[in-house]
């Protein structure tokens, strides 16, 4: 698996109602969302079969970042069944989103 890159009109359609969906907000003149691109490539290739990753460039679609009070990056969000349940701002290490993503599925 990989992370599938949406914007403000592709971002509704894209939330898993059903399961566990981790979207990253970023940008790409961001030096850490940079750092943790790889990092969740890694666990999408690890997890893709249990949890949908997502990525959002938040200067592409401020509308999507706006709704989802995304004030820096990276901001990163789990939602479960089409429902945001936790956010993560900043870089953190990969276990911690290991542990967030086995939290909520």
């Amino acid at each position: 698996m990989s992370i599938l890159t949406v914007n403000d009109t592709t971002f509704a359609s894209q939330i898993s109602a059903q399961g566990t969906t981790l979207v990253e907000f970023g940008a790409v003149w961001c030096p850490p969302c940079k750092k943790l691109l790889p990092m969740l490539d890694e666990l999408s290739g690890e997890l893709g079969d249990q949890v949908q990753f997502l990525q959002v460039d938040c200067d592409e679609s401020p509308a999507t970042a706006s709704h989802y009070q995304v004030m820096s990056v990276p901001a990163v969000i789990v939602f479960r069944d089409g429902e945001a349940v936790e956010k993560l701002v900043g870089l953190r290490p990969k276990s911690v989103y290991e542990q967030v993503v086995a939290k909520h599925s």
